[in-house]
């Protein structure tokens, strides 16, 4: 006999109904379900008796490839409806969809996305025909206020229509060749009795054509296309390149298992992948979070479902007044009687027999919403809910939302994962509830090892606690944590997807921070994040990947300032570090001979105009100090680095802050034997440039090397002549300025010296004095009344007036 195929929409009420009506009548050898067919074998799992939602979870992770997907299921799933009816009447039932490790569902996360966005230009034409707005809209009108009578036939009509105007992609085909080998397979073993073919519309026209050819029995081969699509497919491993082909051979196109069904394709042997059930919930069901499949609004169409539309549109009308009233939305029972007319006044004037759930909404929406909207109301399209909503739409959408939270039976298997965080909370005493609060003392090894295990929840994205103080980066001298409980629902489902990062809490969260380092989106910033969440974790010494990851994208960042944060971070905790442990450590070493390897080549390229780069400064510094105090784990050694500094000093296309920091870098480290590094002469250089590009270049060469030139150089070359400090050269070259000029330079000059601390300041003030041979409270020098630059500017301007009033005569007698 062959097979009997109902394309439905998931999570669709009236779909439900025809499944469970169908199997009733039918009473068919097999049930056949879109699905992973991986969960053939655990079934009995699916059907414990959970309460729904729930999802199948699946994972896979190979190299650099990692993907997830999930399979909703709702009490009106046509799927769920499937299975548990088709137990129910004794057929044997199976998924028969490809695994969601398979390149066939690249790019998708769940399963059962609806191919809607392929298909749209048809349901736009039925759109305009039928006078609706979206094609949740549509589907109201055509199946779920509509009697039931002639639904199958509908449905047959609606599917073939849109199929027939879209292009399958190649992951389509590819599942839908393996769809009907499971389905003349079925029809094969069944003889005479019906098969049942439940899956989602858009696959069905090419089921039946792929699985159903008159005089042949119900069993034909395989479309070369199809087949060839998913041979296709099945042959890329993770990286892309030609593997071991999973299909192909058997007596009708596939490989058969053991028990004479089309066998499962089965990961490459390297590769973690897995699937679970995880409690769901109708907000992550709901098209209005952001849902990509089947029907919006899961609470209102869980009461469509067990009482019926009348039922679930009066109950939908209380439930968004009762909504607004908590809100403190002022709601009569006029505006509710207004409501309730303007809902069945629509259902009719639309022509529906019973009221969809759009005419609930505009009935709703034109009595409550008094005020213009700026924005269309979010049930005439697809997508999620705009921030800026008028409150009554917010709760409209919440109300039809629903707040269910699926629960899984007990007796489900979890993955290793959640029973490792089960046993380390419970040795570590951080079992005491999602209320407790723990202050930790970092220097005690125990609750060291508390921190490492919160943290590493934290990165794994596990709800329950939050840390609310401690140290927020490497080398940020605090010793103390507290977390504090945070609201924590979804933690079971979080945990469970978790388990797809490893089976240990701590390898778990290193496979996690290695994923956030292939993020090709990630700079800086967010590497230094994953850096310091590696030692906050204590698992760099687990991972050498991780450790490759971050060195290897460490030297691939574009910008000085971020990675020299980067690279300080990271010296400092290799050379001061007290509490993580990681001090010398092997991981830190690679991410700073990276860094600094790629700031030297940065440096050195970079161009750019006048002023002060103070984060481009900072990773001078930062180099400066891994050439000084960690020069055995570089690849550049002292005499090269110091050749480079003293390449970009001379470079006049080079900035000419950084021409000076680099100048500074120079003499910190060395001078190259028979080079130059007079900083009074240098400074005489450059002040030909003007008193701004001498601000500049100080800035830089104060922020590298102030120690090193503020104290006596010879002005001579070394010949024994006269010596002359530093602050000698800079006072009479700024005296001999024009007062234009001064006025000008006056700003970077500031900034310049602005590198120097108080002390260090008086002393130099000091000096001034005694150059001049005043006497005098240096420290005074430095404590205006007013800013020093205004002074100056006001100084100028009574200059300027004085010289004026003497042009014209006005002038003071002498």
């Amino acid at each position: 006999m062959p097979a009997v195929f109902l394309g439905v929409r998931h999570h669709s009420p009236a779909c439900a109904r025809l499944v469970e009506r169908t199997i009733e009548e039918l009473r068919p050898a097999h049930v056949l379900v879109e699905g992973p067919a991986e969960m053939n074998a655990r079934l009995d799992e699916l059907l414990l008796g959970h309460e729904l939602p729930v999802a199948v979870f699946s994972h896979y992770r190979h190299g650099h490839r990692a993907a997830t997907s999930w399979a909703p299921l709702c009490d009106y799933s046509p799927e769920w409806v499937a299975l548990r009816a088709g137990r129910a009447a004794g057929a044997e039932v199976r998924f028969i969809d490809l695994p969601a490790w398979h390149p066939a569902f690249a790019e998708r996360a769940n399963r059962y996305a609806d191919a809607e966005v392929r298909y749209a230009e048809a349901t736009e034409r039925l759109c305009r025909h039928f006078a609706v707005d979206s094609s949740d809209a549509l589907w109201d009108r055509l199946f779920e206020v509509e009697p039931d009578d002639g639904l199958a036939a509908r449905l047959d009509a609606y599917f073939a229509l849109v199929r027939g105007d879209a292009e399958a992609d190649a992951g389509d085909r590819a599942r839908e060749g393996y769809m009907a080998a499971w389905v003349r397979r079925a029809v094969a073993a069944a003889g005479e009795r019906p098969v049942l073919v439940v899956t989602g519309g858009f696959h069905q026209p090419a089921l039946r054509a792929l699985a159903s050819v008159p005089g042949t029995d119900g069993i034909i081969d395989p479309s070369v296309e199809a087949l060839g699509a998913v041979e296709a497919l099945g042959a890329v491993g993770a990286s892309g390149a030609v593997g071991e082909r999973p299909f192909g051979g058997g007596g009708d196109g596939w490989p058969l298992g053991a028990d004479g069904w089309p066998q499962v394709p089965a990961a490459p042997a390297e590769a973690r992948a897995g699937s679970f059930l995880v409690p769901y919930s109708f907000r992550q069901l709901d098209a209005f979070a952001g849902y990509q499949s089947g029907m919006p609004s899961p609470g209102y169409y869980q009461q469509v479902w067990e009482a019926g539309p009348e039922a679930a549109a009066d109950g939908l009308l209380r439930t968004v007044v009762e909504r607004l009233r908590a809100r403190k939305f002022p709601v009569s029972t006029a505006d509710l009687i207004a409501a309730r007319s303007l809902a069945q006044g629509l259902t009719a004037l639309r022509g529906h027999p019973r009221p969809a759930r759009i005419d609930v909404l505009d009935g709703l929406a034109g009595a409550l919403i008094t005020d213009d909207l700026d924005r269309p109301l979010p049930w005439t399209s697809r997508g999620t809910l705009s921030t800026g909503s008028h409150p009554a739409v917010v709760e409209m959408v919440a109300a039809c939302s629903g707040d269910r939270t699926g629960r899984l039976h007990p007796a489900t298997p979890a993955p290793p994962l959640v029973h490792d965080v089960a046993a380390q909370l419970a040795r570590l005493g951080l079992d005491g509830g999602h209320g407790s609060s723990y202050r930790l003392d970092l220097t005690d090894a125990t609750d060291l090892e508390r921190s490492r295990v919160l943290h590493r929840l934290r990165v794994l994205g596990i709800p329950g606690h939050g840390r609310t103080d401690g140290p927020e980066h490497g080398i940020d001298p605090v010793f103390t944590e507290r977390w504090e409980p945070r609201p924590s629902p979804g933690r079971e489902a979080a945990l469970v997807e978790a388990g797809a990062y490893g089976a240990g809490l701590a390898e778990a969260a290193a496979a996690a921070l290695t994923e956030r380092t292939h993020d090709a989106e990630a700079g800086a910033d967010a590497l230094a994040g994953v850096l310091f969440d590696t030692v906050l974790c204590g698992v760099g010494a687990l991972s050498e990947q991780l450790l490759a990851e971050l060195a290897a994208r460490v030297g691939e960042l574009k910008a000085p300032g971020p990675l020299g944060d980067v690279l300080a971070t990271a010296l400092g905790l290799w050379r001061h570090d007290r509490v993580y442990g990681v001090a010398r450590g092997p991981l830190l070493g690679a991410v700073i001979d990276g860094a600094t390897g790629r700031l030297l080549w940065l440096l050195e390229g970079a161009r750019g105009a006048s002023g002060v780069d103070f984060p481009r400064l900072r990773a001078m510094i930062a180099v400066r100090d891994a050439v000084l105090h960690a020069p055995d784990l570089l690849a550049a050694s002292r005499a090269t680095v110091a050749g480079i500094a003293q390449r970009i000093s001379r470079d006049p296309d080079s900035p000419i802050d950084l021409r000076g920091a680099a100048f500074g870098l120079h003499r910190a480290l060395g001078a190259v034997p028979g080079t130059s590094t007079d900083p009074a002469e240098a400074v005489r250089t450059v002040a030909a440039a003007g008193p701004d590009a001498l601000g500049d270049w100080l800035a830089g060469l104060f922020a590298l090397a102030r120690d090193e030139v503020t104290g006596a150089v010879e002005s001579g070359g070394g010949d024994g002549g006269a010596t002359e400090s530093l602050v000698d050269v800079l006072d009479s070259l700024v005296c001999a300025l024009p007062d234009g000029d001064f006025m000008s330079g006056l700003p970077a000059l500031r900034q310049a010296f602005a590198f120097f601390p108080p002390r260090e300041r008086e002393r130099i003030a000091a000096k001034l004095l005694d150059r001049r041979g005043l006497r005098g409270s240096a420290r005074g020098l430095l404590r205006t009344t007013a800013d020093p630059l205004l002074i100056a500017r006001a100084g100028a301007l009574e200059e300027n007036v004085s010289r004026v009033l003497s042009r014209y005569g006005l002038g003071a007698a002498s």
